[in-house]
């Protein structure tokens, strides 16, 4: 068969990839069943099995390559002037199908799965502005107690003394003992690597992800300490088998602040924190000026420090990135983009309705 018709057939597929996904989204408690806890547990323990005893991360390598046989191609064929508009269309349809494929078998379908609070059985409502606030208060009364455990001075910002390595072998403790209370989400030979690309994501805005063709969980080595943890949970959140963002949030709270490591409870609540102190700021600027002042002073420092971090990387590419991100995420199932980050808010108030804080 010649290339040209290849690229066709692949083309056609694509689009009935497409309605085929379009008919079994409808169908979350089946996808649930028979791919999140069915296939897909075969197809990550496979890939772990890989990928994952490799020190650098062989997704990231097979990124750049594809970048570079994208350039060469494009490249070749101005060179050539052999640039047919139908021919190179279809060749961009077969390539595209073939990644389409690859992405929902190896781990995409799970944006189609049942969401987190029916697993978990409890209602995800909408929450008021005064269920907001008094969540918040709680839950700075908690990270309060967990900081000065640690630093022993409400003033002093967490140091945690281990290495960034160290974290993550950690990490597959603390995502065993969540296995043990949440047996709804198994899991074997978890790993997660830091990105090869930390850099640039830093610039993008970004601090990890998961790659869908190797499954794995990578994570930008130049984050702040602090926040390390819950966002190397957050990643083995997606490597479980979490699609959503704001769920994955909610799985990586969930593992970092039932685990028996200070650090990684610290890390937790501080994610919860900073998405209710955002929240409020939007809902009502002067009860956030108030309620911020609840949190210790080594927590607001730690707070400044990384908002600081952040600043220091913006430029005028990230919010192409984003704005990138956010039409994938809409793709996908998550119908709020980019802020769907902060739908964690919800699962987090109703969840604590049902279970003490």
């Amino acid at each position: 068969m010649d290339h040209k018709k290849t690229y066709k057939i692949l083309t056609v597929l694509l689009v009935m990839q497409w309605a085929f996904l379009r008919i079994i989204a409808q169908f979350p408690a089946e996808i649930e069943k028979y791919y999140s806890n069915g296939l897909y547990r075969y197809i990550s323990k496979i890939l772990n099995m890989l990928f994952g005893w490799i020190p650098f991360s062989v997704g990231d390598i097979l990124y750049a390559l594809l970048v570079l046989v994208i350039l060469k191609n494009i490249f070749t064929a101005i060179k050539n002037k052999n640039l047919h508009l139908k021919n190179t269309l279809f060749k961009i349809g077969g390539f595209i199908s073939i990644l389409f494929f690859l992405f929902h078998l190896n781990w995409g379908l799970n944006y189609f799965r049942q969401p987190v609070y029916k697993i978990l059985n409890f209602e995800n409502e909408k929450y008021t502005t005064d269920e907001l606030v008094d969540f918040t208060e709680k839950l700075i009364v908690k990270i309060n107690q967990v900081q000065l455990s640690i630093t022993k001075n409400d003033t002093i910002i967490v140091n945690n003394g281990l290495s960034k390595p160290e974290i993550q072998e950690v990490s597959y403790n603390v995502y065993d003992q969540f296995q043990d209370k949440y047996p709804q989400f198994p899991h074997k030979n978890l790993k997660v690597k830091h990105s090869l690309f930390s850099l640039p994501l830093t610039y993008m805005g970004f601090a990890g992800y998961l790659n869908p063709l190797t499954n794995e969980a990578q994570v930008n080595y130049l984050i702040p300490k602090n926040t390390y943890p819950m966002i190397v949970c957050h990643e083995l959140a997606h490597q479980v088998g979490i699609a959503s963002e704001s769920e994955a949030n909610f799985i990586g709270y969930l593992a970092t602040t039932n685990s028996d490591d200070v650090y990684f409870n610290y890390s937790g609540y501080l994610m919860a924190v900073r998405f209710c102190l955002y929240e409020i700021y939007q809902k009502d600027p002067e009860k956030f000026e108030l309620i911020k002042l609840e949190l210790n002073k080594g927590i607001l420092k730690d707070i400044r420090q990384s908002e600081a971090f952040w600043e220091s990387y913006q430029n005028w590419t990230e919010k192409y990135f984003k704005t990138f991100y956010d039409n994938f995420l809409k793709a996908n199932n998550q119908k709020d983009g980019i802020q769907s980050y902060n739908k964690v808010l919800a699962l987090l108030i109703n969840y604590h309705k049902i279970k003490e804080l």
